[in-house]
Protein backbone atom coordinates (compact mmCIF):
# COMPACT_ATOMS: atom_id res chain seq x y z
CA UNK A 1 0.00 0.00 0.00
CA UNK A 2 2.80 2.69 0.91
CA UNK A 3 4.09 2.02 -2.43
CA UNK A 4 1.33 3.31 -4.16
CA UNK A 5 1.11 7.13 -4.99
CA UNK A 6 -1.59 9.16 -2.71
CA UNK A 7 -3.38 11.27 -5.35
CA UNK A 8 -5.43 14.56 -4.81
CA UNK A 9 -8.53 14.93 -6.55
CA UNK A 10 -10.29 17.61 -6.98
CA UNK A 11 -14.45 18.50 -6.96
CA UNK A 12 -14.65 20.87 -9.44
CA UNK A 13 -17.41 23.22 -9.44
CA UNK A 14 -20.01 21.64 -7.25
CA UNK A 15 -22.85 22.55 -9.79
CA UNK A 16 -21.10 20.55 -12.49
CA UNK A 17 -20.63 16.47 -13.10
CA UNK A 18 -17.10 17.38 -11.49
CA UNK A 19 -18.21 15.69 -8.31
CA UNK A 20 -20.26 12.91 -10.38
CA UNK A 21 -17.37 11.95 -12.57
CA UNK A 22 -15.43 11.59 -9.04
CA UNK A 23 -17.34 9.21 -7.49
CA UNK A 24 -18.03 7.16 -10.68
CA UNK A 25 -14.08 6.87 -10.99
CA UNK A 26 -13.58 5.85 -7.33
CA UNK A 27 -16.23 3.39 -8.04
CA UNK A 28 -13.73 1.44 -10.39
CA UNK A 29 -11.54 -0.81 -7.88
CA UNK A 30 -9.12 -0.76 -10.43
CA UNK A 31 -7.93 2.83 -9.19
CA UNK A 32 -7.02 1.42 -6.18
CA UNK A 33 -5.06 -1.17 -7.18
CA UNK A 34 -2.71 1.43 -8.60
CA UNK A 35 -2.92 4.74 -6.20
CA UNK A 36 -3.90 5.84 -3.34
CA UNK A 37 -7.18 8.30 -4.00
CA UNK A 38 -8.40 11.76 -1.90
CA UNK A 39 -10.80 13.65 -2.99
CA UNK A 40 -10.72 17.63 -2.27
CA UNK A 41 -13.87 19.86 -1.72
CA UNK A 42 -16.82 19.02 0.27
CA UNK A 43 -18.08 16.17 1.55
CA UNK A 44 -22.05 17.11 1.66
CA UNK A 45 -21.87 17.29 -2.20
CA UNK A 46 -19.95 13.82 -2.43
CA UNK A 47 -22.58 12.25 -0.10
CA UNK A 48 -25.79 14.51 -2.03
CA UNK A 49 -24.51 12.85 -5.33
CA UNK A 50 -24.18 8.76 -3.88
CA UNK A 51 -27.31 9.60 -2.77
CA UNK A 52 -29.15 10.74 -5.88
CA UNK A 53 -27.99 8.67 -8.02
CA UNK A 54 -28.35 5.86 -5.62
CA UNK A 55 -24.32 4.80 -6.33
CA UNK A 56 -22.84 2.29 -3.55
CA UNK A 57 -19.91 4.19 -1.76
CA UNK A 58 -19.75 6.00 1.51
CA UNK A 59 -17.67 9.05 2.03
CA UNK A 60 -15.04 9.14 4.82
CA UNK A 61 -14.49 12.82 5.58
CA UNK A 62 -11.24 13.87 6.78
CA UNK A 63 -9.24 16.89 7.75
CA UNK A 64 -5.69 15.37 7.61
CA UNK A 65 -4.44 13.09 4.71
CA UNK A 66 -2.81 10.67 7.49
CA UNK A 67 -6.55 10.10 8.21
CA UNK A 68 -7.63 8.69 4.95
CA UNK A 69 -8.32 4.77 5.10
CA UNK A 70 -7.81 4.24 0.96
CA UNK A 71 -10.00 1.48 0.99
CA UNK A 72 -12.32 0.60 -1.87
CA UNK A 73 -16.34 1.76 -1.15
CA UNK A 74 -15.24 3.80 1.09
CA UNK A 75 -14.30 7.48 -0.59
CA UNK A 76 -11.87 9.64 1.53
CA UNK A 77 -12.67 13.42 0.97
CA UNK A 78 -10.78 16.19 2.24
CA UNK A 79 -13.39 18.18 3.77
CA UNK A 80 -13.36 22.07 3.16
CA UNK A 81 -17.14 22.24 4.15
CA UNK A 82 -17.13 25.40 1.94
CA UNK A 83 -20.58 24.60 0.12
CA UNK A 84 -24.03 25.15 1.72
CA UNK A 85 -26.11 22.58 -0.11
CA UNK A 86 -29.56 24.56 -0.17
CA UNK A 87 -28.43 26.96 -2.24
CA UNK A 88 -26.87 24.68 -4.55
CA UNK A 89 -28.43 24.42 -7.76
CA UNK A 90 -26.94 21.67 -10.85
CA UNK A 91 -26.33 23.47 -13.81
CA UNK A 92 -25.92 27.24 -12.59
CA UNK A 93 -23.12 29.57 -12.10
CA UNK A 94 -22.89 30.77 -9.42
CA UNK A 95 -20.08 32.73 -6.65
CA UNK A 96 -20.30 30.32 -3.75
CA UNK A 97 -19.55 27.23 -6.46
CA UNK A 98 -16.47 29.69 -7.66
CA UNK A 99 -15.15 30.13 -4.48
CA UNK A 100 -15.57 25.98 -3.57
CA UNK A 101 -14.34 24.92 -6.56
CA UNK A 102 -11.41 27.58 -6.53
CA UNK A 103 -10.34 26.56 -2.66
CA UNK A 104 -10.31 23.27 -3.64
CA UNK A 105 -7.96 23.55 -6.12
CA UNK A 106 -5.92 25.95 -3.98
CA UNK A 107 -5.87 23.02 -1.07
CA UNK A 108 -4.60 20.31 -3.75
CA UNK A 109 -1.71 22.88 -4.50
CA UNK A 110 -0.65 23.28 -0.69
CA UNK A 111 -1.12 19.65 -0.43
CA UNK A 112 1.46 18.99 -3.30
CA UNK A 113 3.96 21.76 -2.32
CA UNK A 114 3.77 20.33 1.05
CA UNK A 115 4.75 16.16 -0.07
CA UNK A 116 1.26 15.36 1.68
CA UNK A 117 0.03 13.95 -1.78
CA UNK A 118 2.28 13.11 -4.94
CA UNK A 119 0.30 13.97 -7.83
CA UNK A 120 -2.91 16.37 -8.42
CA UNK A 121 -6.10 15.86 -10.78
CA UNK A 122 -8.44 18.41 -11.30
CA UNK A 123 -12.08 18.02 -12.02
CA UNK A 124 -13.99 20.72 -14.16
CA UNK A 125 -14.15 24.29 -13.30
CA UNK A 126 -16.58 27.24 -14.56
CA UNK A 127 -14.38 30.38 -15.18
CA UNK A 128 -17.09 32.44 -14.72
CA UNK A 129 -18.14 31.23 -11.19
CA UNK A 130 -14.29 31.16 -10.30
CA UNK A 131 -14.09 34.93 -11.70
CA UNK A 132 -17.52 35.79 -9.73
CA UNK A 133 -16.26 34.33 -6.53
CA UNK A 134 -13.38 37.40 -6.98
CA UNK A 135 -10.40 34.77 -8.27
CA UNK A 136 -9.72 36.66 -11.51
CA UNK A 137 -7.48 33.54 -13.26
CA UNK A 138 -8.59 32.23 -16.94
CA UNK A 139 -8.61 28.37 -15.64
CA UNK A 140 -6.68 25.78 -14.11
CA UNK A 141 -3.36 26.26 -16.11
CA UNK A 142 -2.80 29.79 -14.84
CA UNK A 143 -3.86 28.74 -10.88
CA UNK A 144 -1.25 26.37 -10.54
CA UNK A 145 1.50 29.02 -11.88
CA UNK A 146 0.02 31.53 -9.73
CA UNK A 147 0.12 29.51 -6.49
CA UNK A 148 3.43 26.99 -7.52
CA UNK A 149 5.48 30.78 -9.08
CA UNK A 150 5.74 29.19 -12.12
CA UNK A 151 7.00 31.25 -15.13
CA UNK A 152 7.50 28.98 -17.77
CA UNK A 153 4.72 26.19 -18.24
CA UNK A 154 2.36 25.22 -20.84
CA UNK A 155 -0.80 22.91 -21.63
CA UNK A 156 -0.39 19.16 -22.86
CA UNK A 157 -3.03 17.67 -23.85
CA UNK A 158 -3.22 13.90 -23.97
CA UNK A 159 -5.28 11.27 -25.64
CA UNK A 160 -4.08 7.84 -27.41
CA UNK A 161 -1.17 8.75 -30.33
CA UNK A 162 -1.83 12.27 -30.29
CA UNK A 163 0.13 14.78 -27.65
CA UNK A 164 -0.63 18.15 -28.31
CA UNK A 165 1.08 21.14 -26.24
CA UNK A 166 0.05 24.81 -26.94
CA UNK A 167 2.23 27.97 -27.50
CA UNK A 168 -1.46 30.18 -25.83
CA UNK A 169 -3.79 28.73 -24.64
CA UNK A 170 -7.01 31.70 -22.70
CA UNK A 171 -6.06 34.92 -24.94
CA UNK A 172 -7.64 36.18 -27.51
CA UNK A 173 -7.44 34.90 -31.26
CA UNK A 174 -5.74 38.07 -32.60
CA UNK A 175 -3.27 38.00 -29.36
CA UNK A 176 -2.65 34.60 -29.69
CA UNK A 177 -1.06 35.43 -33.25
CA UNK A 178 1.14 37.92 -31.64
CA UNK A 179 2.39 35.40 -28.97
CA UNK A 180 3.96 33.33 -31.66
CA UNK A 181 7.78 34.09 -31.00
CA UNK A 182 10.52 32.29 -31.85
CA UNK A 183 11.78 32.20 -27.73
CA UNK A 184 8.45 30.95 -26.70
CA UNK A 185 8.39 28.34 -29.35
CA UNK A 186 11.63 26.49 -28.36
CA UNK A 187 10.54 26.84 -24.30
CA UNK A 188 7.39 24.97 -25.07
CA UNK A 189 9.10 22.11 -27.52
CA UNK A 190 11.66 21.81 -24.32
CA UNK A 191 8.49 21.07 -22.26
CA UNK A 192 6.49 18.76 -24.83
CA UNK A 193 10.23 16.92 -24.84
CA UNK A 194 10.31 16.34 -21.25
CA UNK A 195 6.61 15.56 -20.81
CA UNK A 196 6.84 12.89 -23.06
CA UNK A 197 9.94 11.46 -21.55
CA UNK A 198 7.95 11.46 -18.37
CA UNK A 199 4.85 9.70 -20.29
CA UNK A 200 7.18 6.96 -20.92
CA UNK A 201 7.32 7.69 -24.58
CA UNK A 202 9.08 6.52 -26.84
CA UNK A 203 9.14 8.09 -29.89
CA UNK A 204 10.08 12.15 -29.46
CA UNK A 205 9.82 13.21 -32.96
CA UNK A 206 8.01 16.45 -32.76
CA UNK A 207 5.94 18.68 -34.95
CA UNK A 208 5.70 22.20 -35.27
CA UNK A 209 2.80 23.97 -36.60
CA UNK A 210 2.53 26.31 -38.70
CA UNK A 211 0.16 29.35 -37.74
CA UNK A 212 -1.21 30.37 -41.19
CA UNK A 213 -2.86 28.33 -44.29
CA UNK A 214 -0.37 26.33 -45.98
CA UNK A 215 1.99 27.27 -42.86
CA UNK A 216 2.14 30.58 -44.82
CA UNK A 217 2.89 29.87 -47.81
CA UNK A 218 6.52 31.76 -47.95
CA UNK A 219 5.27 34.62 -46.74
CA UNK A 220 1.62 35.00 -49.39
CA UNK A 221 -0.68 34.26 -46.39
CA UNK A 222 1.42 35.54 -43.57
CA UNK A 223 5.40 36.04 -42.55
CA UNK A 224 5.08 34.84 -38.46
CA UNK A 225 5.76 31.03 -40.37
CA UNK A 226 8.94 31.89 -41.79
CA UNK A 227 10.04 34.90 -39.41
CA UNK A 228 9.20 32.97 -35.94
CA UNK A 229 8.64 29.35 -36.34
CA UNK A 230 11.12 28.27 -38.49
CA UNK A 231 14.19 29.62 -36.97
CA UNK A 232 12.44 28.05 -34.09
CA UNK A 233 12.43 24.77 -35.53
CA UNK A 234 16.17 25.29 -37.03
CA UNK A 235 16.80 26.38 -33.27
CA UNK A 236 15.56 23.53 -31.87
CA UNK A 237 17.08 21.04 -34.56
CA UNK A 238 20.82 22.54 -33.51
CA UNK A 239 19.78 21.66 -29.57
CA UNK A 240 19.47 17.87 -31.02
CA UNK A 241 15.92 17.69 -30.71
CA UNK A 242 14.34 15.73 -33.20
CA UNK A 243 11.58 18.24 -34.83
CA UNK A 244 9.85 19.40 -38.25
CA UNK A 245 7.90 22.25 -38.89
CA UNK A 246 6.09 24.44 -39.59
CA UNK A 247 4.23 22.27 -40.83
CA UNK A 248 0.63 22.87 -42.34
CA UNK A 249 -1.99 22.03 -39.14
CA UNK A 250 -4.27 20.55 -41.75
CA UNK A 251 -2.13 18.07 -42.18
CA UNK A 252 0.07 17.58 -39.18
CA UNK A 253 -2.67 16.54 -36.96
CA UNK A 254 -3.56 13.42 -39.36
CA UNK A 255 -0.11 12.27 -39.22
CA UNK A 256 -0.29 12.59 -35.80
CA UNK A 257 -3.05 10.84 -34.81
CA UNK A 258 -1.55 7.73 -36.54
CA UNK A 259 1.47 7.81 -34.33
CA UNK A 260 4.16 9.95 -37.14
CA UNK A 261 5.11 12.36 -34.80
CA UNK A 262 5.39 11.36 -30.77
CA UNK A 263 3.86 14.83 -30.11
CA UNK A 264 3.03 18.25 -32.15
CA UNK A 265 2.79 22.21 -31.06
CA UNK A 266 0.04 24.03 -31.85
CA UNK A 267 -0.08 27.78 -32.17
CA UNK A 268 -3.03 28.56 -30.41
CA UNK A 269 -5.88 26.91 -28.33
CA UNK A 270 -8.42 25.90 -30.70
CA UNK A 271 -5.69 24.63 -33.64
CA UNK A 272 -4.76 21.98 -30.85
CA UNK A 273 -8.43 21.40 -28.90
CA UNK A 274 -10.11 20.72 -31.95
CA UNK A 275 -8.28 18.09 -33.43
CA UNK A 276 -7.81 16.47 -29.73
CA UNK A 277 -11.27 16.63 -29.07
CA UNK A 278 -12.54 14.79 -32.59
CA UNK A 279 -10.27 12.32 -31.50
CA UNK A 280 -11.61 11.88 -27.54
CA UNK A 281 -15.48 13.18 -27.37
CA UNK A 282 -17.91 10.53 -29.16
CA UNK A 283 -21.61 11.71 -29.21
CA UNK A 284 -24.53 9.45 -29.33
CA UNK A 285 -27.17 11.06 -31.82
CA UNK A 286 -29.62 8.87 -31.08
CA UNK A 287 -29.22 9.17 -27.26
CA UNK A 288 -28.25 12.92 -27.56
CA UNK A 289 -25.28 12.78 -25.20
CA UNK A 290 -21.73 11.90 -25.12
CA UNK A 291 -21.04 7.92 -24.85
CA UNK A 292 -16.93 8.79 -24.40
CA UNK A 293 -15.66 11.77 -23.31
CA UNK A 294 -11.32 10.75 -23.20
CA UNK A 295 -8.33 13.22 -22.95
CA UNK A 296 -6.40 14.41 -20.16
CA UNK A 297 -4.71 17.47 -19.72
CA UNK A 298 -1.25 17.53 -18.27
CA UNK A 299 0.24 21.61 -17.01
CA UNK A 300 3.90 21.06 -18.10
CA UNK A 301 6.82 22.96 -16.37
CA UNK A 302 5.31 23.13 -12.68
CA UNK A 303 6.99 21.93 -9.56
CA UNK A 304 3.84 19.17 -8.75
CA UNK A 305 1.76 16.96 -10.99
CA UNK A 306 -1.54 18.16 -12.46
CA UNK A 307 -3.27 16.50 -14.35
CA UNK A 308 -7.06 17.10 -15.12
CA UNK A 309 -9.96 15.63 -17.13
CA UNK A 310 -10.34 17.92 -20.60
CA UNK A 311 -13.92 18.94 -20.71
CA UNK A 312 -16.27 21.14 -19.33
CA UNK A 313 -18.41 21.25 -16.58
CA UNK A 314 -21.08 20.22 -18.97
CA UNK A 315 -23.68 22.34 -16.94
CA UNK A 316 -26.76 20.74 -19.04
CA UNK A 317 -26.45 16.94 -17.61
CA UNK A 318 -25.34 17.89 -13.72
CA UNK A 319 -27.12 15.98 -11.88
CA UNK A 320 -28.70 13.16 -14.00
CA UNK A 321 -26.27 10.29 -13.50
CA UNK A 322 -25.25 9.95 -17.31
CA UNK A 323 -22.11 11.78 -17.07
CA UNK A 324 -18.82 9.49 -18.25
CA UNK A 325 -15.95 9.29 -16.10
CA UNK A 326 -13.81 8.10 -18.85
CA UNK A 327 -11.46 11.18 -18.78
CA UNK A 328 -10.87 11.29 -14.97
CA UNK A 329 -10.41 7.84 -14.81
CA UNK A 330 -7.52 8.25 -17.51
CA UNK A 331 -6.72 11.72 -15.60
CA UNK A 332 -5.77 9.38 -12.87
CA UNK A 333 -3.89 7.05 -14.55
CA UNK A 334 -1.82 9.33 -15.87
CA UNK A 335 -0.57 11.12 -12.56
CA UNK A 336 -0.08 7.83 -11.23
CA UNK A 337 2.19 6.91 -14.02
CA UNK A 338 3.53 10.60 -14.07
CA UNK A 339 4.83 10.01 -10.32
CA UNK A 340 5.98 7.06 -10.85
CA UNK A 341 8.34 8.23 -13.59
CA UNK A 342 9.06 11.42 -11.46
CA UNK A 343 10.80 8.95 -8.81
Amino acid sequence: MSEKPIIGITMGDPASIGPEIAIKALLQEKIYEICRPVLVGDAGVFNHIIQLLNLEATINPIQEIQQAKFQFGSIDVFDLQNVNLPELKFGEISAMAGGASFEAVKKVIELALDGKVEATVTGPINKKSVNEAGHHFAGHTEIYAHFTDTKKYAMLLVEDNLKVIHVSTHVSLRQACDLVKKDRILEVVDLLHHGLISLGETNLKIGIAGLNPHAGDSGLFGTEDDEEILPAVEEAKRRGYDVEGPVPADTMFSKAATGYFGGVVAMYHDQGHIPFKLTGFKWNQEKQQMDSVKGVNITMGLPIIRTSVDHGTAFEIAGKGIASPDAMVLAIESAVQLSRNKK
